[in-house]
């Protein structure tokens, strides 16, 4: 699958932009159906027949999950475009690593800061930490959410499993820890997360994100953080500008640190594709990452 990540403006407004996770798998399936079938053009007919619902509630959810219609969508969905946009971000990418920034004006760009636990809590995996974990809807379908009194320690989207699964994978990420379930305390930090489009002056206080990784995978993390919306960049480009050769093992083992990102969409790994434009795998499945590439290249804002 290929995808083209050009920006469009939506007449969505924020209050008005609502979702329900229970939507999600439907929006996955026909995003991944036009993005598979883009070259030969398939009618809402065919997208609809697809999915399983009529012309008309495809239309109208597609419409208001994605910002614009299945038709504007087909047209934004090809190899050709992917490669262009890719051969842009080279120097929207040098622009935003030289800045610190990823662009002006953006919630994630100003109000999305980290710090990194340090070497000796590194090695204690958790010990002492008081972890609070909640299960909460967002546009790509549930999602369990971990925060912690200095921020969000990590996001693992529930399908293709279960509750029972993800909450056993964070348990190997933080063994030391100790966890609870809070859904009052991290529906706070919920609040935020897929509010991202908003403007800087709608934030309150800064969404502050806790990374527990080696010091190759900071450096990645934080190359990712500053990817703008609406663009991507290869694996080859990171390994540049991190130091390193874009061939061999350097492009592989950034893709084996994107992949680790315990903090996904707001440590935007999605925004990472192979350098012949194809999608290159995603954790959570490709067509997620195709969701969350539409849901930024619409312009659609995130809903209150």
């Amino acid at each position: 699958m290929a995808y083209h990540p050009g920006a469009i403006a939506s007449s969505t407004s924020l209050h008005e932009a609502t979702y329900n996770s229970r939507d999600y798998p439907r929006i996955a399936q026909a995003l991944d159906y036009v993005a598979r079938h883009a070259q030969r053009q398939p009618e809402l007919s065919d997208i609809a027949e697809h999915v399983g619902v009529s012309e008309f509630h495809l239309q109208r959810t597609f419409t208001r999950w994605v910002g614009i219609s299945p038709k504007r969508f087909l047209q934004h969905v090809t190899l050709a475009a992917a490669k262009t946009s890719l051969d842009a971000s080279q120097s929207v990418f040098d622009a935003a690593l030289d800045a610190g920034l990823s662009g002006p004006g953006r919630l994630h760009d100003l109000f999305v800061t980290y710090e990194a636990v340090t070497p000796g809590e590194y090695k204690k995996r958790g010990a002492g930490l008081d972890i609070a974990y909640g299960f909460h809807d967002s546009p790509f379908g549930e999602y369990l959410l971990l925060t912690t009194e200095r921020g969000v320690c990590g996001m693992e989207f529930v399908d293709p499993h279960t509750r029972d699964q993800v909450l056993a994978d964070a348990r190997r990420r933080w063994p030391a820890a100790s966890l609870s379930q809070s859904r009052e305390r991290t529906g706070i930090f919920h609040q935020q997360i897929f509010a991202l489009h908003a403007s800087a002056a709608d934030a309150v206080q800064p969404l502050r994100l806790l990374l527990c990784g080696t010091r190759f995978q900071l450096k990645v993390w934080q190359a990712l953080l500053k990817i703008p919306v609406g663009h991507v960049v290869t694996y080859q480009q990171i390994a540049l500008h991190l130091g390193y050769s874009a061939r061999g093992s350097a492009a592989r083992a950034i893709g084996t640190a994107t992949g680790e990102n315990a903090i996904p969409w707001l440590i935007p790994c999605h925004r990472v594709l192979r350098k012949d434009g194809l999608l290159g795998g995603y954790r959570y499945g490709e067509a997620r990452k195709l969701a969350m590439l539409g849901w930024e290249a619409t312009g659609s804002p995130a809903p209150a």
